[in-house]
């Protein structure tokens, strides 16, 4: 079976990738700054990987939770964008290309959306910082020529499972914390405001929709796009079932046994999230997209119902 490429393979979904791929016999080769088969700067040993394989996976980039201070951003950008010209350049070297490209970006480049969702057709882009760097992924994805090799940018939700952002939902939602999210006024200061780094308040009463997919159906799309040579460019990874934050933390707390968890004001949030180091837009900005491409093809979610993705990520866990 044709060679996989993983670029960021230590984080949560690349872990998952590189399981999946080798318990089906595929031969894999990983890419990350440390504990893997390549580090980002061995580009000769990334050439090598990748002239011949069958599918490039790109995954890396630091984690956007944590507090935007100019460091972090900086780093968020250059992570990004240096990997992904990593393995653009082991691309255009290549003597066997390969047909498919499948990097990462973010459902977070459509704007806040309380009106209506956003697909990859009719969707507006957004401002701001997250957005810049969602923006800027996508165009270091594209910049070259790479006429054999399809592209596509996987504009990925919220991504469900035995890691990631369930982890502290859990311990949250047992302590008795894991009712509705509410946005709210909150001061900004200017350096945020110029850094694009501000969140205004926008949906009421927990209604910031909340786009989300679990990692099984992250394996199943990348699987269907190697099938599909028809489809390129940006692709919504994203359950075609979104919920808002309000019906989301409520689903939480079923699966998890919890009966009750009062709401929790934005003052408490900016608070908090002060204390563990992440930023209040990751669960205040409503995030609304639909997988319009992938439903017009004809992909099958492996988990379209939220509680039982909930059942299984806690189960996992």
């Amino acid at each position: 079976m044709s060679r996989v490429v993983i670029g960021g393979s230590t984080g949560f979904i690349g872990r998952h990738l590189q399981d999946a791929y080798r318990a089906e016999g595929r031969e894999v080769v990983t890419i990350s700054r440390s504990g893997a088969d390549l580090t980002w700067d061995d580009q000769p040993g990334i050439d090598a990987a990748v002239d011949g394989a069958g599918l490039v996976v790109g995954l890396a980039g630091k984690s956007v939770s944590c507090r935007y201070t100019p460091a972090n951003r900086a780093e968020i950008f250059r992570s990004r964008l240096e990997t992904t010209a990593a393995l653009g350049t082991a691309i255009a070297r290549a003597s066997a290309p390969p047909p498919l490209w499948v990097n990462s970006s973010t459902a977070t480049i459509y704007r806040h959306a309380e009106d209506r969702p956003m697909t990859e057709d009719d969707g507006e882009l957004g401002t701001g910082f997250s957005v810049e760097v969602a923006k800027a992924w996508e165009r270091a994805l594209y910049e070259r020529n790479l006429p054999h090799t399809r592209r596509v940018a996987l504009r990925t939700a919220i991504v469900l499972g035995d890691a990631g952002v369930l982890g502290p939902l859990r311990r949250l939602a047992r302590v008795g914390l894991g009712g509705t999210q509410l946005d709210g006024w909150w001061p900004v200061s200017r350096a945020r405001r110029e850094a694009g780094t501000a969140h205004d308040p926008g949906a009421r009463g927990g209604r910031q929709r909340f786009s989300w997919i679990h990692v099984d159906d992250v394996l199943g799309i990348i699987d269907f796009l190697e099938q599909q040579p028809q489809l390129d460019g940006p692709v919504n990874a994203s359950s075609p079932t979104p919920v808002d934050n309000r019906a989301f933390m409520a689903a939480v707390r079923r699966a998890l046994g919890v009966r009750f968890g009062p709401p929790t004001p934005r003052w408490m949030l900016e608070i908090g999230a002060m204390g563990i180091r992440t930023e209040t837009e990751l669960i205040l900005k409503s995030r609304w997209a639909l997988p319009a491409k992938l439903s017009a093809a004809g992909y099958t979610f492996r988990h379209p119902d939220l509680d039982e993705a909930l059942r299984a990520s806690f189960s996992e866990g």
